[in-house]
């Protein structure tokens, strides 16, 4: 076990408690750090006029991409789990966009939401919809980083697909024979037998909302989440202090209480889903 226990704390332990005891500094990574106690919570929380809006981004983030990636997915796999022609291959390429390379495609898609010569809008004005700003827009950027984080839904849909294919046959057996239609058959089996998956997607879901920061970075037409503050999420917010552009000074010091925050906001949303979660989830244990 040493090698393993060596390992973590070095890579996970010590970091840990380094990044705690730089919340409590000012630090520019040049010099000594200086203890300051509170005061970098008491600034976050106070005076940073960037650190709200950064709140307020990733809040919007996660109302939109959690739903949708959930739904999206549970459809998607609830088609490709259908006995049908080319079903494997189906899977195949929903698949695919997880296991591209994750910088490349987004820079794509960049240029696929240009608003003059990108191929969104061009697909609007041929069907005589109007066009949109897309990433240029304060109001449509959030969404269309949303759009791109869909693009990779493959992963949510692997998952339910597994759930879906571990529900036993013999009872759609019955209920068919019941004369139970598909929709009673969906919500009173499948939704039921996979709800312990569904809140496995959901922790994951969240948690990768929440930790959101390369579709921000490379899809803001600043790369510092903008325009404005639309897309700079808290990831962002927190890359921003700890590396700022060229010519400012860091502040690790900061970013590192940012980071203790995020933290403590993954942790009450874990906790949360996972105390509540057995009011929604099925058990075929009776007490």
């Amino acid at each position: 076990m040493a090698p393993a226990l060596v390992g973590f704390t070095v890579f996970v332990v010590y970091p840990l408690i380094r990044s705690a005891y730089f919340a409590l500094t000012r630090y520019n990574g040049l010099t000594a750090p200086t203890f300051v106690g509170l005061d970098n919570f008491r600034r976050m929380f106070t005076t940073d006029p960037s650190f709200w809006p950064s709140v307020r981004a990733t809040l919007l983030l996660v109302v939109l991409y959690v739903p949708l990636s959930l739904v999206i997915g549970l459809a998607l796999a609830v088609f490709c789990n259908r006995r049908m022609r080319g079903v494997r291959v189906l899977r195949t390429l929903v698949y695919l966009p997880v296991v591209l390379p994750v910088v490349a495609t987004i820079t794509l898609w960049k240029f696929v939401f240009n608003p003059q010569v990108g191929l969104a809008n061009q697909v609007l004005t041929w069907l005589h919809l109007p066009t949109s700003e897309w990433l240029s827009g304060e109001g449509s950027a959030m969404p269309s980083i949303v759009i791109v984080m869909l693009w990779s839904v493959g992963s949510t849909m692997i998952i339910f697909l597994a759930a879906l294919q571990a529900v036993p046959t013999e009872l759609y057996e019955a209920a068919r024979l019941d004369g139970a239609g598909p929709r009673t058959v969906f919500f009173r089996i499948t939704l039921p037998l996979i709800s312990p998956i569904m809140v496995l997607q959901v922790v994951l879901q969240l948690v990768t909302a929440l930790q959101t920061f390369n579709q921000p970075k490379i899809l803001s037409p600043d790369n510092i989440g903008g325009p404005g503050f639309s897309t700079r999420v808290l990831m962002l917010s927190i890359y921003n202090n700890g590396f700022p552009k060229l010519g400012q000074v860091a502040d690790f010091g900061y970013a590192s209480a940012q980071v203790w925050v995020l933290f403590f906001v993954i942790v009450v949303v874990i906790a949360s889903t996972a105390r509540f979660s057995s009011i929604w989830t099925y058990s075929d244990h009776v007490s």
